[in-house]
């Protein structure tokens, strides 16, 4: 008569083989690229963030953050300290991890999100207070939209 000891083992040898095919086709870590300046704490702490939400970041720490932007055409309205890159999206300012993973789900015909300007309670910037604050979806024909409420 099998023990509950022989069952378990056997179960464990059946499931083994699924646990890692599984691993084997997860889809890979998305790749972010995030431009910042040297000296700013909070983009440093977004970038945990997203590392910690199971993001792959490559940084690149710029002088000219201006310039970035302007090159990845982000409007003006808009700008925040850090511009990211990932997949086919800008990222700009402190947009959650979880924000920007349904964005790459949805696989929608936008340029990009924005947390406008540093609200006070969203990654990076976490603090004494917590801000509501909208991340904005726009297009690279200038269009915007609230994307969602935070």
């Amino acid at each position: 008569m099998p023990t509950r000891r022989h069952f378990l083992a056997s179960a464990a040898a059946a499931i083994a083989p699924l646990a890692i095919a599984r691993n084997l086709f997860a889809a890979p870590a998305p790749v972010i690229t995030v431009y910042k300046d040297p000296g700013c704490e909070c983009c440093a702490k977004w970038v945990k963030h997203l590392t910690a939400n199971g993001f792959v970041a490559n940084v690149h720490d710029s002088s000219n953050m201006d310039e970035v932007k302007k090159s990845m055409r982000v409007p003006e309205a808009l700008q925040s300290c850090h511009t990211a890159v990932v997949d086919r999206y800008v990222i700009e300012g402190h947009v959650p991890a979880g924000v920007i993973k349904k964005l790459l789900a949805s696989k929608e015909q936008l340029q990009g999100l924005a947390a406008p300007g540093m609200p006070m309670g969203s990654p990076g910037m976490e603090g004494g207070r917590v801000d509501h604050y909208d991340i904005i979806a726009f297009t690279n024909t200038g269009k915007t939209r609230v994307y969602a409420h935070m």
